[in-house]
């Protein structure tokens, strides 16, 4: 039996990073001098792989929507050649790139892992060997048709993920999502939560770099100072309320922006400031008035899922009507609806 063929997409970020004057950096030749000293990556057992360099190398937080682009059509352009994709990124923004991969790649029926590290590969205790490791082994593997986020012995749905934590080694969570796979002495599939193959033809849908906005409600927060921003030109935003979708009772300025943006066609999606459970707006007084004036529930979606998701619809040129009815909607299973 042939070995599967996986691709692999170094995009930058700590994993390939070496110590510099400056302190860690992205390295290419460093970083691929040291997977050749990784016997384990050339075992009979390990698919065979190839790895593609993203030109420049970031830190993902410098990551932006053209590097989205980059890499899915990386993905799209040797889509037909591999197995399956491993995208090595940096952790900070990981879980908002695994949310718009998994709108932007349509269709697709093949296995694409995110992964990464929080210490370099140079380092002598780190966790970048076992991540790619399993990685690939994931990608190789015969289960997963979807784009997951695979970090410290758990495999997570991409558009379920979150950064959880920036100096422990367990870096992600999925808060509303079960986990897809645990890497113990055997990795354990949990096959129930898989998304199904898709016997559709693949696509890539490109992303527009539209703007967009995040407004996360505090205590005390003063709504007409964003009543300037609320434009035609302001295509989506994110609300990120208490709870279920709560707002302060005296936000009396508040719910004429939102008449305001909606009637511009800007969409407005509620979120919660909760990591786990959902919105439901109605359920109290606070959280009606947000859907009595536009606003579209988020349900239990991520911030980076919601934004993500916003992206990709406006790029497929849907009519404002037709973006919010999808908002609503699960389409690459990043939301539970009630």
């Amino acid at each position: 039996m042939s070995r599967k063929r996986i691709l692999v997409i170094y995009t930058g970020g700590t994993i390939g990073m070496t110590r510099t004057e400056h302190g860690y950096a992205p390295q290419k030749e460093a970083f691929h001098a040291l997977l050749r000293q990784i016997p384990e990556l050339y075992a009979p057992t390990m698919p065979e792989w190839d790895m593609v360099d993203m030109d420049p190398l970031l830190d993902s937080s410098n990551i932006t929507v053209l590097e989205w682009n980059a890499i899915g059509e990386q993905i799209a352009s040797h889509y037909a050649d591999y197995d399956g994709f491993v995208v090595l990124h940096g952790t900070d923004t990981m879980a908002y790139t695994a949310s718009a991969l998994s709108f932007m790649l349509r269709k697709s029926n093949k296995p694409v892992i995110l992964t990464g590290s929080q210490i370099p590969l140079c380092e002598v205790r780190n966790d970048a060997r076992d991540n790619l490791i399993t990685a690939l082994l994931i990608a190789a593997g015969s289960l997963v048709h979807e784009v997951c986020l695979y970090f410290g012995g758990k495999l997570l749905r991409g558009n379920r993920a979150i950064k959880y934590s920036a100096d422990d080694l367990i870096a992600f969570e999925s808060p509303n999502y079960p986990v897809l796979a645990e890497a113990g002495i055997e990795i354990r599939m949990n096959r129930a939560a898989l998304l199904p193959r898709c016997r559709e033809n693949f696509s890539l849908q490109r992303l527009v770099n539209i703007p967009i906005g995040v407004i996360k409600v505090f205590p005390g927060i003063q709504f007409d100072l964003f009543d300037s921003i609320m434009t035609e030109r302001l295509k989506g935003i994110v609300i990120e309320t208490f709870g279920a979708g709560n707002i302060p009772k005296h936000a009396d300025s508040l719910l004429p922006i939102i008449r305001k943006a909606s009637e511009n066609g800007t969409i407005i999606i509620v979120c919660s400031q909760c990591p786990h459970g959902t919105v439901s707006l109605g359920a109290y007084e606070t959280s009606s008035a947000l859907k009595d004036a536009g606003a579209v529930s988020g349900y239990d979606i991520t911030t980076e899922a919601a934004v993500a998701k916003l992206y990709y619809l406006f790029s497929r040129g849907l009519t404002d009507r037709e973006i919010r009815e999808r908002m609503g909607r699960s389409l690459r299973g990043e939301v539970t609806l009630p």
